[in-house]
Protein backbone atom coordinates (compact mmCIF):
# COMPACT_ATOMS: atom_id res chain seq x y z
CA UNK A 1 0.00 0.00 0.00
CA UNK A 2 1.62 3.30 -1.10
CA UNK A 3 0.74 6.76 1.78
CA UNK A 4 -1.53 8.50 0.21
CA UNK A 5 -3.77 6.70 -1.46
CA UNK A 6 -6.53 3.39 -0.64
CA UNK A 7 -5.18 0.35 -1.01
CA UNK A 8 -6.11 -2.42 -4.17
CA UNK A 9 -9.56 -3.74 -2.04
CA UNK A 10 -10.72 -0.06 -0.91
CA UNK A 11 -10.61 0.82 -4.65
CA UNK A 12 -12.51 -1.99 -5.39
CA UNK A 13 -15.26 -1.02 -2.63
CA UNK A 14 -15.11 2.39 -4.39
CA UNK A 15 -15.60 0.89 -7.79
CA UNK A 16 -18.65 -1.57 -6.44
CA UNK A 17 -20.20 1.47 -4.70
CA UNK A 18 -20.29 4.06 -7.73
CA UNK A 19 -21.54 0.85 -9.97
CA UNK A 20 -24.47 0.69 -7.75
CA UNK A 21 -24.61 4.37 -6.99
CA UNK A 22 -24.04 6.30 -10.48
CA UNK A 23 -24.36 3.57 -13.03
CA UNK A 24 -27.50 1.27 -11.61
CA UNK A 25 -25.02 -1.97 -11.31
CA UNK A 26 -24.56 -2.04 -15.11
CA UNK A 27 -21.01 -2.46 -15.41
CA UNK A 28 -19.73 -5.73 -14.98
CA UNK A 29 -16.72 -6.51 -13.10
CA UNK A 30 -13.86 -4.68 -13.20
CA UNK A 31 -10.30 -5.49 -11.80
CA UNK A 32 -8.60 -1.77 -10.66
CA UNK A 33 -4.99 -1.60 -9.99
CA UNK A 34 -2.16 1.45 -9.85
CA UNK A 35 0.23 1.70 -12.62
CA UNK A 36 3.13 3.37 -11.45
CA UNK A 37 4.50 3.94 -14.91
CA UNK A 38 2.12 5.85 -16.50
CA UNK A 39 3.64 9.11 -16.24
CA UNK A 40 0.82 11.53 -18.82
CA UNK A 41 -2.41 9.86 -18.01
CA UNK A 42 -3.32 9.59 -14.53
CA UNK A 43 -5.70 6.16 -15.63
CA UNK A 44 -7.28 3.96 -18.06
CA UNK A 45 -9.36 1.44 -18.71
CA UNK A 46 -9.22 -2.13 -20.81
CA UNK A 47 -11.93 -3.87 -21.77
CA UNK A 48 -10.37 -7.16 -22.05
CA UNK A 49 -9.25 -7.98 -19.60
CA UNK A 50 -11.43 -5.48 -17.92
CA UNK A 51 -8.97 -3.67 -15.80
CA UNK A 52 -9.19 -0.07 -14.91
CA UNK A 53 -5.96 1.46 -13.74
CA UNK A 54 -4.76 4.71 -12.11
CA UNK A 55 -1.66 6.53 -11.70
CA UNK A 56 -0.34 6.34 -7.94
CA UNK A 57 2.26 9.37 -9.23
CA UNK A 58 -0.91 11.53 -10.13
CA UNK A 59 -2.97 10.74 -7.41
CA UNK A 60 -1.59 10.40 -4.25
CA UNK A 61 -2.79 13.04 -1.18
CA UNK A 62 -5.57 13.74 -3.92
CA UNK A 63 -8.48 12.14 -2.64
CA UNK A 64 -11.04 14.35 -4.98
CA UNK A 65 -8.90 13.43 -8.48
CA UNK A 66 -8.58 10.03 -7.21
CA UNK A 67 -12.27 9.66 -7.23
CA UNK A 68 -13.05 12.27 -10.41
CA UNK A 69 -10.49 9.70 -12.41
CA UNK A 70 -12.12 6.27 -11.20
CA UNK A 71 -15.57 7.68 -12.16
CA UNK A 72 -14.24 9.11 -16.25
CA UNK A 73 -13.00 5.67 -16.66
CA UNK A 74 -16.00 3.91 -15.26
CA UNK A 75 -18.28 6.08 -17.97
CA UNK A 76 -16.02 4.89 -20.75
CA UNK A 77 -16.64 1.22 -18.94
CA UNK A 78 -20.60 1.62 -18.77
CA UNK A 79 -21.00 2.87 -22.49
CA UNK A 80 -18.62 -0.07 -23.50
CA UNK A 81 -21.04 -2.19 -21.35
CA UNK A 82 -24.36 -0.99 -22.87
CA UNK A 83 -22.61 -1.63 -26.12
CA UNK A 84 -21.96 2.46 -27.11
CA UNK A 85 -18.96 3.99 -28.28
CA UNK A 86 -16.95 4.30 -24.96
CA UNK A 87 -15.00 7.45 -26.44
CA UNK A 88 -15.11 11.37 -25.42
CA UNK A 89 -18.74 11.38 -27.11
CA UNK A 90 -21.70 13.36 -26.42
CA UNK A 91 -22.97 10.76 -24.11
CA UNK A 92 -19.96 10.56 -22.09
CA UNK A 93 -19.91 14.29 -21.50
CA UNK A 94 -23.75 14.00 -20.52
CA UNK A 95 -22.58 11.21 -18.24
CA UNK A 96 -19.62 13.36 -16.73
CA UNK A 97 -22.23 16.28 -16.06
CA UNK A 98 -24.39 14.46 -14.38
CA UNK A 99 -21.65 13.14 -11.80
CA UNK A 100 -20.50 16.67 -11.62
CA UNK A 101 -17.07 16.27 -13.24
CA UNK A 102 -15.68 19.17 -14.86
CA UNK A 103 -14.06 18.02 -17.89
CA UNK A 104 -12.25 15.17 -19.58
CA UNK A 105 -9.12 16.32 -19.17
CA UNK A 106 -6.16 16.53 -15.91
CA UNK A 107 -4.07 18.90 -15.17
CA UNK A 108 -1.51 16.80 -14.50
CA UNK A 109 1.83 18.72 -13.80
CA UNK A 110 4.66 17.79 -13.22
CA UNK A 111 5.21 14.28 -10.86
CA UNK A 112 8.14 13.05 -10.13
CA UNK A 113 8.76 9.40 -10.39
CA UNK A 114 7.55 7.41 -7.53
CA UNK A 115 11.18 4.87 -7.48
CA UNK A 116 13.67 7.29 -9.59
CA UNK A 117 16.55 5.31 -10.79
CA UNK A 118 20.08 6.29 -10.21
CA UNK A 119 21.45 4.63 -13.57
CA UNK A 120 21.70 6.95 -16.63
CA UNK A 121 23.49 6.06 -19.82
CA UNK A 122 25.28 8.70 -21.86
CA UNK A 123 25.64 7.11 -26.02
CA UNK A 124 27.87 8.88 -27.99
CA UNK A 125 29.16 8.27 -31.49
CA UNK A 126 33.00 8.87 -31.63
CA UNK A 127 33.21 10.29 -35.10
CA UNK A 128 30.45 12.72 -35.28
CA UNK A 129 30.27 13.38 -31.33
CA UNK A 130 26.41 13.25 -31.53
CA UNK A 131 25.79 12.41 -27.59
CA UNK A 132 21.92 11.29 -26.25
CA UNK A 133 21.40 10.38 -22.50
CA UNK A 134 18.80 7.63 -21.55
CA UNK A 135 17.66 5.92 -18.90
CA UNK A 136 17.07 2.58 -20.18
CA UNK A 137 20.70 0.29 -20.83
CA UNK A 138 20.80 0.52 -24.57
CA UNK A 139 20.98 -2.11 -27.17
CA UNK A 140 24.70 -3.21 -27.93
CA UNK A 141 23.91 -2.81 -31.30
CA UNK A 142 23.01 0.48 -32.14
CA UNK A 143 24.59 2.92 -35.36
CA UNK A 144 24.20 6.64 -35.52
CA UNK A 145 21.62 7.99 -37.15
CA UNK A 146 23.82 10.58 -38.93
CA UNK A 147 26.91 8.90 -39.66
CA UNK A 148 25.88 5.51 -39.43
CA UNK A 149 28.78 4.32 -37.04
CA UNK A 150 29.04 1.90 -33.90
CA UNK A 151 28.00 4.04 -30.67
CA UNK A 152 29.60 3.62 -27.33
CA UNK A 153 27.53 3.51 -24.03
CA UNK A 154 28.55 4.73 -21.31
CA UNK A 155 26.91 3.84 -17.77
CA UNK A 156 27.06 6.93 -15.35
CA UNK A 157 27.20 6.02 -11.34
CA UNK A 158 27.27 8.97 -9.88
CA UNK A 159 24.52 11.79 -10.45
CA UNK A 160 26.19 15.35 -8.45
CA UNK A 161 26.09 18.68 -8.80
CA UNK A 162 28.86 20.47 -10.94
CA UNK A 163 29.64 24.23 -10.76
CA UNK A 164 28.85 25.53 -14.06
CA UNK A 165 32.27 27.78 -14.06
CA UNK A 166 34.59 24.62 -13.74
CA UNK A 167 32.48 22.19 -16.00
CA UNK A 168 34.64 20.86 -18.69
CA UNK A 169 33.18 22.31 -22.53
CA UNK A 170 32.33 19.69 -24.33
CA UNK A 171 34.02 20.99 -27.92
CA UNK A 172 35.54 17.80 -30.48
CA UNK A 173 39.03 17.93 -30.66
CA UNK A 174 41.28 19.00 -33.67
CA UNK A 175 40.41 17.66 -37.10
CA UNK A 176 43.91 16.90 -36.84
CA UNK A 177 42.93 14.07 -34.11
CA UNK A 178 39.83 12.91 -35.95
Amino acid sequence: MLPGLPDVAELQLLFAQYNLLHFRGEIPAYRIAYNARFSNLAGRVSYRPPLIELSPKHLTGKPEELRETLLHEMIHAWLHALGKSPGHTGAFKKKMRELGLRSIYHDLGKASPLNESPKRYIIRCEKCFMEVLRKRKPSPHLMCARCRKPLVAFEVVEMRPVELGQAALRTPPPKALR
